[in-house]
């Protein structure tokens, strides 16, 4: 793309001064300065506004900055001024594909593979999708029909229908969490593998589990690696679908839930947020609809759950939360949701693996994952794998544009830690939230024009500071003053030191 073609007059040069631009332009996006590129790239096409790569280079900025719509605007420009350009409708496939717009990703593909059918990028982007989507009519029929027998159905506020699912994940796949990795084997999926060595030595089968840790850590993952292990079936229990307004519609829901489990065993029940659904009764008034079918929920729940526990029939339901604390008494008694796992956060050597399994499927130079471990001190899994995803973006497009493979280096995973709007760990918020709430928290009052300030016991009684201990101790340990500080130097120093 190095000249502009005018419909007009034929071939003409780039403006020298709006070609600079460009070129520092493409040295910012090259140093990862998305933003400086845009504006020099924008100011490229304000001196030349027929200037096609100025347009396709913002665009590809903008996309690394998911400004998608403002991507989109200029690719569609680049082919007003270039029509040949395959360039242009396959970086408006990436976009689409990015969006979960398949159809319409496909269709790019094709327009890029018709303009130049030599072009391998463009090829592959088309198979992989084709793949995905089964494009074959005949493949298309059958997986509509299989869909179709494994549909949510919801009528007037009742389930008719519960969609389940199998997992393809495995342990393997699970960073670290050794003994929590033991303690399921032997008592969840050796349960829904082998009942008849459970009943044959007389071992109580346990038929409830609670998953508990902070936000982000893999609980749900752990979920579906549990399933895929013991080749059961999953159900995804909403919240947002069990509870309903109407009188009845609760209870029967979860009646449901349960029914067709019964029918896909072995099956493994899943409910998130379990605090939302199982939540201590008491209080919220005879009048308060919400906390009546709240209530209703937790009966009904007590009721499936007893009916679990005399006939456990290949069926194991788990809870995950990141408040224990909230969930009635009732559901946490033995036989219910007596065993309870604390997912911790990842330490040193898990944070290390994490970075190790993030980054194992793409092409990558020499990484120091002590380095990244250490510069990701209290981060959640999930915080890990985001920096991960964008860090891979970066060698990603730079083929995209220039043709030429990169491999993922330390400096571009450190590049995403330096951006200004980097949210960092999402676990430090929680922990002092929680703290405020559960463990202790102060109050300030004015009495007598002074200041008084009285610290509070927060919502865990004697028996619960005994139950989460472990939970509570990290809670503690990570808004104490002097970890904070050790956390923020080390963070500091790995990213930008050394």
């Amino acid at each position: 793309m190095a000249q502009q073609i005018d419909p007009n007059t034929g071939i003409k040069s780039v403006d020298p001064s709006a070609k600079e631009h460009w070129k520092k332009g493409n040295s910012l996006f090259e140093a990862n300065s998305f933003d400086d590129a845009i504006r020099e790239f924008t100011e490229a096409i304000s001196i030349d506004k027929r200037y096609a790569d100025a347009y396709f280079n913002r665009a590809l900025a903008e996309r690394v900055n998911k400004r998608f719509d403002e991507a989109k605007k200029d690719l569609e420009k680049v082919m007003e001024l270039q029509p040949d350009s395959a360039d242009a409708p396959l970086l408006y496939g990436d976009i689409s594909e990015s969006n979960n717009e398949m159809m319409e990703a496909l269709q790019w593909y094709k327009k890029s593979l018709a303009i130049n059918p030599g072009y391998q990028e463009a090829k592959s982007r088309v198979e992989h999708i084709e793949g995905l989507m089964k494009i074959d009519s005949g493949q298309v029929q059958k997986q509509e029909q299989k869909t179709n027998e494994n549909v949510e159905m919801i009528q007037d506020g009742q389930i008719k229908k519960v969609a389940f699912h199998k997992s393809n994940t495995k342990f393997d796949s699970v960073i670290g969490l050794k003994r929590i990795k033991m303690y399921l084997h032997d008592n969840v999926i050796l349960a829904i593998e082998r009942p008849d060595l459970f009943k044959k030595y007389g071992k109580k089968q346990g038929v409830g589990l609670l998953l508990y840790g902070p936000p982000g850590v893999g609980k749900t993952y752990i979920v579906n690696a549990i399933a895929g292990e013991a080749n059961a079936n999953v159900i995804i229990a909403r919240i947002n679908q069990i509870v309903d307004m109407y009188t009845g519609n609760t209870e029967k829901n979860l009646h449901a839930i349960f029914e067709q489990a019964r029918k896909n065993s072995p099956c493994i029940v899943f409910f998130d947020e379990m605090d939302a659904l199982g939540a201590k009764r008491g209080g919220g008034g005879g009048n308060d609809s919400g906390g009546n079918s709240m209530r209703l929920a937790v009966n009904q729940f007590l009721v499936e759950m007893n009916g679990l526990e005399e006939n456990p029939s290949g069926l194991f339901v788990i809870g995950a939360t990141n408040n224990p604390w909230d969930i009635d008494p009732a559901l946490k008694r033995s036989g219910r949701f007596s065993d309870a796992l604390y997912i911790p956060p990842p330490n040193y050597w898990d944070r290390k693996g994490l970075f190790r399994f993030y980054t194992n499927k793409t092409l990558k130079g020499r990484l120091s994952y002590g380095r990244l471990a250490r510069a990701t001190m209290g981060y959640a899994p999930a915080d890990i794998q985001h920096i991960c995803d964008r860090g891979i973006m970066l060698p990603l497009l730079h083929e995209y544009s220039h043709q030429r493979e990169r491999k993922l280096s330390n400096s571009d995973i450190f590049s995403i830690m330096k951006e200004k709007d980097f949210r960092g760990s999402t676990l430090d918020e929680w922990y002092a939230m929680v703290k405020k709430e559960v463990i202790s928290k102060t109050e300030t009052q004015v009495v007598n024009g002074k200041k008084q300030i009285t610290e509070k016991e927060g919502k865990l009684d004697a028996q619960e500071k005994v139950i989460y201990k472990t939970m509570i101790r990290d809670i503690k340990r990570n808004t104490s003053p002097l970890t904070n500080t050790i956390k923020k130097m080390m963070r500091f120093v790995s990213v930008r030191l050394f």
